[in-house]
């Protein structure tokens, strides 16, 4: 079902024939180049083949004309423990979720615990556990940055300290727990910002029981990292409000698949008008009662492109390479040092796309072919998109 972190190296891996090369970078979404070098799991060397020392590989992927981008972050995500969600009686969920491009997944808290302890020991002891277990422990590669504690009343500064000593890097949505009001949150955000743990808010109506509203002054007023779930989780804020967040703060704008597509479009739509696209994240907010969607993030990409009518290569940064930069991590973007997290994709079979991007701008997601997390292949083509036109094949093992 899943696996520990594996010691596996990749050695040295060489991508080539990659039709096109997306960065995840705003500023240069598409690169001039069509070959990529991997040493060990980290990019060292991105360019056309004739530049780049592609000798003595390991591995030699030949992408056959397709597309290669970063490997999608999902940045709200509610895991509990192993490849398991209670929430849903599902088993399998993280590693499904590969299979729909995703390597990388921030917790907004691990709320779905059966019994989940609520006390400030309790509270730190789940969150420490989990930090701790999805370190070691890798559904189908995919690295789940878990660890987010619900914050409740009572909690004092010395808690975030020693929360951030363990290691624990995020807090849980604010909100879902007994902190709700604004001065609150924002003594307890500003304590945790304090000890380098970035935090999220929820925003809008209650998701589950023990939530409650949180509306657009309470937002502004906490003035959490992270503008969670914008677009509701599942009820989103009026638009003039959601549009007034994103004009007022200068957090990140997260917008997820479980949430008020409508919303969702105008929220992207804002950001681009207020010209802070770069503050953009994507997100599915799953497990949840709407259930699990191992494609959320790329029904995010295509509904966002062809209904805000945002060009494709610029949604994929959304999932990519912002979140990378607002998380601090070190994937997201196609550039030497960073990790080697790829996902290859083509156009879907008998899209009227002409080509990927186009494919995707006229709101159908592409076909997976195959995902790479570290350098090392996690799959082939995907049991769970279309089938892609093209697929790219290892020549060289």
């Amino acid at each position: 079902m899943a696996e520990a972190a594996a010691d596996a190296r990749s050695g040295k891996v060489v991508i080539r024939n990659i039709g096109l090369l997306l960065s995840g970078d705003l500023d240069r979404p598409i690169l001039d180049a069509d070959t990529l070098v991997v040493d060990d799991g980290l990019i060292t060397a991105v360019g056309k083949e004739a530049d780049c020392n592609t000798e003595g590989a390991k591995t030699v992927i030949d992408a056959r004309g397709t597309c290669v981008a970063p490997g999608l972050i999902d940045s709200h995500v509610h895991p509990v423990f192993g490849d398991w969600t209670p929430r849903q009686g599902q088993l399998g969920w993280i590693d499904s979720s590969m299979h729909g491009g995703v390597t990388t997944m921030i917790s907004a808290g691990e709320v779905h615990l059966p019994g989940r302890p609520k006390d400030i020991v309790g509270l730190k002891a789940l969150a420490i556990t989990a930090q701790r277990a999805f370190d070691n422990f890798r559904p189908g590669g995919v690295k789940v940055l878990a660890g987010a504690p619900v914050i409740e009343k009572g909690m004092v500064e010395s808690d975030f300290a020693e929360l951030a000593a363990a290691g624990v890097k995020l807090l849980g949505e604010v909100g879902l727990g007994s902190v709700k009001a604004g001065y609150e949150a924002k003594e307890m955000v500003a304590w945790a910002r304090k000890h380098g743990i970035q935090s999220t808010i929820h925003t809008g109506g209650p998701s589950i029981p023990g939530s409650g509203l949180i509306d657009k002054d309470v937002v502004l007023e906490a003035d959490a990292d992270i503008i969670g779930h914008i677009n509701g989780g599942h009820t989103a804020l009026p638009e003039a409000h959601v549009c007034e967040l994103c004009e007022k703060s200068s957090r990140g704008i997260e917008i997820v698949h479980n949430g008020n597509e409508k919303v969702a479009i105008a929220a992207a739509q804002a950001a681009m008008q207020l010209k802070c696209p770069h503050r953009v994240i994507l997100g599915t907010d799953g497990p949840a009662g709407s259930g699990v969607q191992p494609l959320g993030i790329l029904r995010m990409v295509a509904m966002l492109s062809s209904l805000a009518n945002i060009p494709a290569e610029l949604v994929f940064c959304f999932a990519t390479g912002n979140t990378a930069r607002m998380r601090q991590l070190n994937c997201g973007l196609i550039e030497p040092g960073r990790a080697a997290d790829f996902v290859f994709m083509d156009r879907a079979q008998h899209t009227a796309g002409r080509t990927l991007l186009e494919s995707v701008q006229l709101g159908d997601i592409p076909g997976i072919g195959m995902v790479m997390i570290d350098g090392l292949v996690r799959c082939g083509r995907s049991r769970n998109t279309p089938p892609a036109t093209e697929i790219p094949v290892v020549v060289a093992h």
